[in-house]
């Protein structure tokens, strides 16, 4: 089951993206239909229709399907006569629009082909959410030392064209696609930082997984062990456990763990390294429209030492799991701007056609049952950061240091366990 569970919203969020390959059961006269004729069902656009509608029924989260009758808005679509793919498609996005879930969307076969040839991405460096009312693309994170980073992009800016395009209310992986590219390609970015408009010429680069950073600071004759965590990909745990490793040999006194732009990855990966922070208790509750799977500590944390947690706006989904976990356990004191607000976990399934559909299938609760959709996690000591101070950081190099207006606030609680 953890296998179909993808990745936390940051499937579509990032460009690590696991395909879920098994199929649906398709009922009966459906299936039948495929039986006999193999080739008409995956060229008809009417079944293509019927196949997105059968996947949100049986998988969907939300059982009611935001107030819909689901049955008549099957009726109500698959019954049309389709002269064309594209046709299809925009009745498929327009019965998607119902469910009200900008996460839950249609993937066009170029999108999807490109999803399964280029899993670790050939981008820039940085992620992005659609703001539900403005429609606007804003971007929650800038991966250091990418493209993006180096030319001075910040988390918070709003993506408003790629290489003149206008991608306003533009979905988050159509966006994506045209931020891929082949390496050493140039891409223009044209972004909103507050009234002032600003374009950046940006060449496309391989991205360098590498997750965990670590460093030991003496402060106030306290040795403190810093961790910066960037995304929850397949060999962060490992990294991270090597980290704390590295760190306790060298008996240090408490640890500060940096989240920030941090958004999400895989949840495997996020549940290992909440275990190594967290001795015992739940970490994460998985609600899925029939049952709930609860993810517990398994008794080995590798530390019990005074923590502090940094955030920002662009500490999301599974970062957010890990944030949770910890304040609810009282595990640690959380510094910052509060987190951006995701809970929801997407699968995505092939279609008959080459195309995808990313589906809603679970969403998350902390250990206490708090659904932080929207809301985020309000930090305990709040410290937020100006879009200038951000810039100094990149420019100077200075995240995790004294000029780093977090860190410094945060030494400053000399990271004294609540």
């Amino acid at each position: 089951m953890k296998q179909k569970l993808i990745a936390i919203i940051t499937a579509l969020m990032t460009t690590t993206v696991v395909i879920t390959t098994e199929l649906i059961t398709l009922p009966k006269s459906l299936s039948q239909q495929v039986q006999n004729s193999q080739e008409p069902f995956q060229e008809s656009q009417k079944e293509l229709v019927d196949e997105v509608w059968q996947i949100v029924y049986r998988q969907y989260l939300d059982g009611n399907f935001n107030g819909h009758d689901w049955q008549a808005v099957r009726q109500q679509y698959v019954n049309r006569a389709y002269k064309s793919l594209p046709e299809a498609q925009t009745a498929i996005r327009q019965m998607l629009q119902k469910l009200n879930d900008p996460l839950t969307q249609f993937i066009s076969p170029e999108e999807f082909k490109n999803l399964q040839r280029d899993p670790a991405g050939v981008g820039v460096g940085l992620d992005v959410n659609q703001d539900e009312k403005t429609k606007s693309l804003k971007i929650i994170s800038v991966l250091e030392e990418t493209p993006a980073y180096n030319a001075g992009i910040l988390a918070g800016d709003i993506l408003i064209k790629i290489d003149g395009q206008n991608i306003h209310g533009m979905n988050p992986p159509a966006a994506r696609n045209l931020l891929r590219g082949a390496s050493g390609k140039p891409v223009v970015l044209t972004v909103l930082r507050g009234k002032k408009q600003l374009e950046f010429k940006i060449t496309r680069e391989a991205e360098k997984v590498n997750p965990v950073r670590y460093q030991i600071d003496t402060i106030s004759d306290k040795k403190i062990g810093y961790i910066r965590l960037t995304r929850f990909s397949a060999n962060a745990g490992k990294e991270m456990q090597q980290a704390i490793k590295d760190l306790e040999k060298q008996r240090v006194n408490g640890y500060i763990l940096d989240l920030r732009s941090n958004s999400g990855g895989l949840l495997f990966s996020t549940v290992e390294i909440a275990r190594m922070w967290i001795n015992k208790g739940k970490i994460v509750s998985i609600i899925q429209r029939n049952q709930i799977e609860r993810e517990q500590a398994n008794g080995r944390a590798l530390t019990n030492k005074p923590l502090v947690v940094i955030v920002n706006q662009g500490t999301a989904s599974g970062a957010e799991i890990l944030v949770g976990a910890l304040k609810d356990h009282n595990r640690g004191i959380v510094v910052g701007s509060k987190t951006l607000g995701l809970n929801t976990i997407q699968s995505i399934r092939p279609l008959a056609n080459g195309s995808g559909l990313a589906v809603t299938v679970a969403k998350w609760l902390t250990p206490k049952g708090r659904d932080i959709s929207k809301t985020g996690i309000l930090p305990d000591v709040v410290v937020n950061v100006t879009p200038d101070q951000q810039l100094a950081m990149v420019q100077k190099r200075s995240f995790g240091t004294m000029a780093d207006p977090l860190y410094s606030n945060t030494s400053r609680l000399r990271t004294k366990a609540r």
